[in-house]
């Protein structure tokens, strides 16, 4: 099957959401380019973009927390993507295993 991502409705970023492969728990979402997709697929560890810093990551680089992707999937407009990950650590830059941890009441 070819898959096209399309980078140009996110002005070149396309949102990531992050699952744990044993659990499926969502642990983060974060938004990768093209370089930091074609980075992932090839080294088998999780790269993103960082919009604030206007550079590419790759998770766990300095914590040692680094997410092993097992699968990534595309959603069927190919603009957003789902990276199935081992998580070594917490994956939330707070310490918290995932970076859904709290809840809005209404």
């Amino acid at each position: 099957m070819n898959i096209k991502i399309d980078f140009e409705k996110g002005a070149g970023l396309v949102p990531v959401i992050v699952q744990e492969a044993e659990t499926n728990e969502i642990l983060m979402q974060a938004y990768a380019n093209l370089q930091a997709v074609e980075l992932t697929l090839k080294e088998g560890y999780a790269y993103y973009y960082s919009r604030s810093r206007k550079s590419l990551w790759k998770k766990g680089e300095t914590s040692g927390h680094v997410q092993k992707v097992v699968k990534v999937m595309v959603d069927c407009d190919e603009d957003c993507l789902i990276y199935i990950v081992h998580q070594t650590g917490p994956a939330c830059h707070t310490g918290a295993k995932s970076c859904f941890f709290r809840e809005l009441t209404l």
